[in-house]
């Protein structure tokens, strides 16, 4: 069992380390189920993820995260995904909703591992109402031991 999960920075703050993130997203893939996993992480200020969101999605402006997952060939391949998150956005998140900013951090990197899984939501107004975010927010209560909004 290999759940390779590399965290980059490249200057931008975040209220979680590395190594935080990095634990955050196995124990997601772990409660997954997952045994083998690449992940890459790279936490990007406004423009960066700006920049990804409208060459990969076509929408305009900085967004919390973004999430790839590749197609594994066979069910025996590992799980292959790029997330992508803007904790200056997470800190909007957390404003706006009056939860900590590390929780907020913490819900992306989960998110973003759930998505990389194949989990989807509505991107209207049932998004936080999906069996997706109460998944979310189940793995948010266990892996951080605070519980869920």
């Amino acid at each position: 069992m290999s759940l390779d999960v590399d965290v980059s920075a490249d200057g931008t703050r975040a209220p979680l380390g590395r190594n935080a993130i990095a634990e955050i997203a196995r124990g997601a893939l772990r409660a997954e189920r997952v045994r083998n996993a690449l992940l890459s992480i790279a936490l990007l200020d406004r423009r960066g993820i700006a920049r990804i969101n409208k060459t990969h999605l076509g929408h305009a402006g900085p967004t919390d995260v973004i999430s790839f997952g590749f197609t594994r060939a066979t069910p025996a391949d590992p799980v292959v995904g790029d997330i992508y998150i803007c904790p200056d956005v997470a800190r909007d998140n957390a404003k706006a909703r009056g939860t900590g900013v590390r929780d907020e951090l913490a819900r992306l990197v989960i998110h973003g591992v759930l998505h990389v899984l194949g989990y989807e939501h509505p991107v209207d107004d049932g998004r936080e109402t999906s069996a997706m975010w109460k998944r979310q927010e189940r793995l948010l209560a266990r892996l951080t031991g605070r519980s869920a909004r």
